[in-house]
């Protein structure tokens, strides 16, 4: 077939009919070459094909964001005192699963890092909530460090309240109170009533086993009133009440230091909103300076000290 014929069977949409003995080889001229297939070495960088590109993108950490959503409740829970126990529950669990999602390959390691800071971060918190909430209970129960002074009342031990003192300050070692003073907290109100100076003697008569006070030293009585005004529903015992004795070189002598029996010894006994104890403690002091000491008087176990002088 000569050219003209080629051409006027391509310009009509036919093709050209094959001749006998034309090579099988012959392309026709419309048809689309074929390109070389993509090599397999295509994506990012380090990556040698299309399995190891999905490997390089991490997968979710299931376990870590377990971790994350345990912190964040815990954190929360910990910041709240009546539930400390919620938080000190899910974050341990937190912590000990951010562990375990840090070394699980192939995972992202965000939430488990965000994770195990937050339940350590939470940990911290709630020992600084618990203790807060513990000293604040102990205050509630023995008084807090609230404690006031006020001047004496016209009858001495009757324990009514009376006005605070007015201008310098008083109930310091430097400048105690009278006695008849009203040392109140919370939960007490103590008012010594009297201090009998060199009163050995009543005290060696009050009980066959009261031993005689040391070389260079007596006994004094001193007389107060423990009232309890607080609100437990159990009580308290006066004993919660300490009156002791501060030398005039500033050395404290506990009542309990010699023991002896006192006459007429204030009660024991626990007391209710209202109740009042009344009576006698005997304490050793220095027999030449005895009238320049002072008492330390402390309404409550951990109520603010006063002081109040003994003459």
């Amino acid at each position: 077939m000569n050219a003209k014929s080629q051409l006027i069977f391509h310009h009509h949409g036919m093709t050209t009919p094959e001749l006998p003995g034309a090579s099988s080889q012959q392309t026709a001229p419309h048809q689309q070459p074929q390109f070389p297939p993509m090599p397999p070495n295509y994506g990012p960088p380090g990556a040698s094909g299309p399995q190891e590109y999905a490997k390089a993108k991490k997968q979710r950490n299931v376990i870590g964001l377990v971790a994350l959503i345990a912190a964040i409740v815990g954190f929360i829970f910990a910041c709240i005192p009546g539930a400390l126990i919620i938080g000190w529950v899910l974050l341990p669990i937190a912590f000990i699963l951010a562990i375990v999602s840090l070394f699980l390959k192939d995972k992202a390691k965000g939430m488990g890092i965000t994770a195990l800071i937050l339940s350590i971060v939470g940990t911290i918190v709630g020992f600084a909530v618990f203790f807060s909430v513990v000293t604040a209970s102990a205050k509630d129960a023995f008084g807090g460090g609230d404690t006031k002074v006020s001047a004496p009342t016209a009858e001495a031990g009757s324990g009514a309240p009376a006005a605070e003192q007015a201008g310098a300050k008083t109930g310091t070692r430097e400048n105690p109170s009278p006695i008849g003073s009203v040392v109140e907290s919370k939960d007490w109100r103590v008012v010594v009533n009297s201090v009998t100076l060199a009163a050995t003697d009543k005290v060696v008569a009050a009980n066959q086993f009261n031993d005689p006070p040391a070389a260079g030293s007596e006994y004094i009585l001193v007389n107060y009133s423990a009232t309890y005004i607080g609100k437990d529903a159990n009580g308290q015992t006066p004993s919660f009440v300490s009156v002791d004795y501060v030398t005039a070189d500033g050395k404290t002598v506990d009542r309990f230091d010699h023991s002896v029996v006192a006459p007429d010894a204030i009660d024991s006994n626990t007391l209710y909103n209202g109740g009042t104890a009344t009576g006698n403690i005997a304490i050793q002091v220095p027999t030449a300076t005895a009238d320049q000491g002072v008492l330390a008087v402390r309404p409550g176990m951990i109520a603010d000290k006063v002081f109040v002088a003994v003459k």
